[in-house]
């Protein structure tokens, strides 16, 4: 027997709660992620685009005669002196100041298994689930995809693979450790915090996304226009080859974005900003867009809509700044004894210390750190080697060293060392110091210092 049923659908309202990125938003994340040079680059891109947005000064662009320093008389003095004590003793000064400088500016761009293995080691996991990740990572092509199937990289079956790939997935760049482009945005469209709802149908159809056929795509997902255009928005701010940013291996100049220096036993940060242009709103644009007559509408809207993204921009690249600025202070803060006593006494650092003392997300934390060059005393560091995990100390009191610190003690002992010393008894010396590690643990770090084995040394 058929029974029917009349079903009343009456309109209602549903509150509900939903992540949306910005436009402005996801232009600050971008450039919280870009180096002194790659800023300057983006900054002279958007000078050329938006008619608003003037350069008001650029200190980094002086005259040759602005760049020559004056001499003054007592320097002149001691020029023409003839005690060789004083012109021996700044001739090696400036030698010395030379070749730190030489030695800093001079960086090999980093490698995708290098980035992704930072980020893992200060991920709070164990041993086991580290060597799977440690496994898949290695095997990732300069795309960030998987060069050899996933099965044949372990002789028995591994139950917390599907975890670590995961893992490794969601670190920066997301999207790597998949068998191709698809199933990278696939999964950087599952990561997004705001994603649009069915904005993964849009991947079953790219043949007809590239051919530009809007309507019969809209058509085919259900979508409208104007929904189908929100997808595809969203789908260019994803890399369909995440491990491509990566793929320079050339040595390149890198310019520190702050600098630490001591005055009267105080630590000090000065942010590098003769390196970054000042920005401003035309004055023309400006006056255009405070127009009120109907008679202008077209023009006065087309000088609004540029004034308000070049103040955006001016936003953006102060935010970033100041978020590089607070990081920097608070690296600072955490790891004060680096600085004032050398690089052996780097402290055990994460993301989540930094993110917590900040109130800000461990992403913008790593963001910010990544590609940025702090200039210090001891020479010029990327901001992400003062982030650091911790080593096993000897004793009951728990460990207090750094895997950085560790290794500028282990360089120091080689260093210092009168005879050959073979890994086993830089053990033992670390030891004696409060530090205990392996053996094999002591010549990787020694490998990682591109030091010699005792033989070689």
């Amino acid at each position: 027997m058929l029974q029917w049923f009349i079903v009343q659908l009456r309109p209602g309202f549903i509150q509900e709660q939903r992540l949306k990125l910005s436009p402005q938003l996801i232009q600050t994340v971008k450039l919280m992620e870009l180096p002194l040079l790659d800023l300057r680059g983006r900054i002279q891109e958007e000078l050329e685009q938006n008619p608003a947005l003037e350069l008001v000064e650029d200190k980094s662009l002086v005259s040759l005669e602005g760049a020559v320093k004056p001499v003054r008389e007592e320097e002149e003095y001691f020029e023409a002196s003839s005690d060789p004590g004083f012109s021996h003793r700044r001739g090696i000064e400036a030698s010395d100041e030379r070749q730190r400088f030489l030695e800093g500016v001079l960086t090999r761009p980093e490698t995708l298994q290098e980035h992704l293995l930072w980020q893992l080691q200060l991920e709070p996991i164990d041993r086991e689930l580290y060597q799977i990740c440690e496994i898949l990572i290695q095997n990732l092509d300069s795309d960030g995809f998987h060069k050899e199937p996933v099965e044949t990289l372990f002789k028995e079956p591994v139950p917390r693979l599907g975890e670590a790939v995961a893992l490794v997935r969601s670190l920066e760049p997301q999207g790597t450790c998949c068998s191709g482009y698809l199933e990278s945005l696939r999964v950087q469209i599952a990561l997004l915090a705001d994603a649009p709802p069915g904005i993964e149908g849009i991947l079953d159809h790219l043949d007809v996304l590239y051919k530009e056929k809007t309507e019969e795509l809209a058509r085919k997902l259900g979508r409208t226009e104007e929904e189908l255009s929100l997808y595809m928005d969203r789908i260019k701010e994803l890399s369909p080859f995440p491990g491509r940013q990566f793929a320079s291996g050339e040595v390149r100049f890198v310019i520190p974005d702050v600098q630490v220096l001591r005055r009267e036993g105080e630590l000090v940060i000065i942010l590098n900003e003769e390196e970054i242009p000042v920005l401003g709103i035309n004055r023309y644009f400006r006056k255009l867009a405070g127009k009120t007559g109907r008679s202008e509408k077209e023009t006065r809207d087309f000088a609004r809509r540029n004034v308000y993204d070049a103040q955006s921009f001016i936003s953006s690249v102060n935010y970033r700044n100041q978020t590089l600025l607070r990081v920097s202070q608070a690296v600072t803060i955490f790891q004060r004894d680096f600085f004032i006593r050398g690089p052996k006494y780097l402290a055990p650092l994460t993301l989540r210390d930094i993110a917590q003392e900040l109130e800000i997300n461990e992403t913008t934390v790593s963001r910010t750190a990544r590609g940025k060059y702090m200039q210090t005393e001891w020479g010029i560091y990327e901001i992400r080697h003062f982030f650091s995990n911790s080593i096993s100390g000897a004793g009951s009191g728990g460990s207090q060293h750094s895997k950085g610190g560790v290794k500028e003690v282990i360089r120091e002992i080689i260093n210092a060392e009168d005879g050959k010393l073979s890994d086993q008894m830089i053990v033992e010396l670390l030891a004696k110091r409060g530090v205990s590690l392996a053996r094999r643990t002591v010549a990787k770090y020694r490998a990682e210092l591109d030091l010699g084995s005792s033989y070689e040394r």
